[in-house]
């Protein structure tokens, strides 16, 4: 059984591990292995961490999944949703994303993704998001998109 709790100080260092690995497929589809979940530092991560929340999926003592995001008055920012590869396709990174939403409710939420992660826009679009912008940087192709619930 999955669980999804509220991550720690202890659980950075292991996040941060599952972030390299869950972002190398990423990294391969744009041939760019300085992606930023791939050269984030564990400082750069616990200052996310103090900002805002951190959700960790755990199975038998693992960390599998995990996904941050802060917010401000009106919206919820959401980003590095990660599920580790063996696990992925089963239905635990809308579970997240989910539980992140139920956390930080706010009448509007954001997250970003790149045009080429077809199973991510596939996560975002059946959860209610719409594209409403797209940005290029270090040369990848970034789709923004939001979900309004007010």
């Amino acid at each position: 059984m999955v669980q999804i709790l509220k991550a720690q100080l202890e659980d950075l260092y292991p996040i941060l591990q599952l972030q390299y690995l869950a972002y190398q497929s990423e990294a391969l589809l744009h041939n760019n292995f300085t992606i930023h979940p791939l050269t984030q530092t564990l400082d750069e991560l616990i200052e996310e961490y103090h900002k805002g929340i951190i959700l960790k999926a755990v199975q038998n003592n693992e960390i599998i999944g995990s996904i941050r995001a802060y917010a401000d008055n009106t919206t919820t920012y959401i980003g590095k949703l990660m599920v580790h590869p063996t696990h992925q396709g089963k239905g635990l990174g809308k579970r997240l994303l989910t539980e992140i939403e139920n956390l930080l409710q706010r009448k509007r939420y954001e997250l970003f993704t790149s045009y080429k992660s077809k199973r991510n826009l596939h996560i975002y679009k059946t959860s209610g998001y719409t594209q409403f912008r797209e940005e290029i940087n270090l040369g990848i192709k970034f789709l923004y998109l939001e979900k309004q619930t007010m």
